[in-house]
């Protein structure tokens, strides 16, 4: 009779710590977070990074939000429910910062990029450098109150001091992906975009690169969680995740440079 009541007992034990460990389980509930991140980002968060973060954190789904920084600060002011904000240009984190969407001491300016000039490989210019920009007839560049790209393109411009001159012939587009595609299917005679989105497609070719010195700052991108969001552990191991040394390759695999 002992021996019953002792392996009644036993199995009373495995089934209870079954159903214990059962709940347990089933409270890690999958957790979504918004990624709100600059067009030029697109293709490594889509085909490399974010299916590389959910295999090893499979209870984690990232939602890509791609746009112009300048829409998506726009958005986040707005009620996007952001975990992250990735960048194009410091000029959109630093006002998240002040209106304390953002805490400043978890800013990470991580990434650097290149203005480049480009036209597209089956059209005819006589324009070769940013010098040249007069000889063209239609300059695609981004939308400078909202695209970062656009915001550097007119920098340079205005440096050269032919900003203004060229007015009439801008094709403002809402994001850097719309001025490349524009010059990609020779709508744009030229366009000036980022070095990394050149590098996407191989229907443009570069002309030339912007120097430096005709910008106020590099093209840095930096990169946070959002002090609003609901999942700052999963944010922060999201942000981790992207700095950490196979994910830094993967940037310069796409033209990117390691701000150090």
């Amino acid at each position: 009779m002992k021996k019953v009541l002792s392996l009644m007992c036993s199995l009373l034990l495995i089934v209870t710590l079954c159903g214990c460990s059962t709940k347990s389980q089933s409270k890690q509930k999958k957790v979504t977070l918004t990624l709100a991140a600059a067009a030029s980002l697109e293709n490594i968060f889509e085909d490399e990074l974010i299916p590389q973060f959910e295999k090893e954190n499979p209870q984690i789904k990232i939602q890509g939000v791609y746009d112009s920084s300048g829409k998506l600060q726009i958005q986040i002011e707005q009620g996007l429910k952001a975990d992250v904000f990735f960048s194009a240009a410091t000029k959109q984190m630093n006002a998240l910062v002040d209106e304390k969407y953002i805490d400043s001491k978890d800013v990470i300016n991580l990434l650097e990029n290149k203005l480049v000039l480009i036209t597209g490989k089956k059209t005819e210019t006589n324009v070769k450098d940013f010098n040249d920009l007069t000889k063209a007839s239609t300059i695609a560049i981004g939308d400078p109150d909202v695209v970062p790209a656009g915001q550097y393109a007119k920098m340079a411009l205005t440096h050269l001091g032919v900003y203004d001159q060229l007015v009439s012939r801008y094709s403002l587009g809402g994001n850097v992906t719309e001025v490349l595609n524009w010059v990609a299917n020779s709508s744009s005679e030229v366009g000036i975009v980022y070095s990394t989105d050149a590098k996407s497609t191989n229907d443009v070719k570069v002309l030339a690169t912007c120097s430096n010195d005709l910008l106020d700052e590099p093209v840095i991108y930096p990169v946070s969680q959002l002090s609003t969001s609901k999942h700052s552990k999963e944010a922060k191991k999201f942000v981790k995740f992207i700095q950490d040394k196979s994910s830094l390759k993967l940037f310069e695999k796409y033209g990117f440079t390691i701000n150090k």
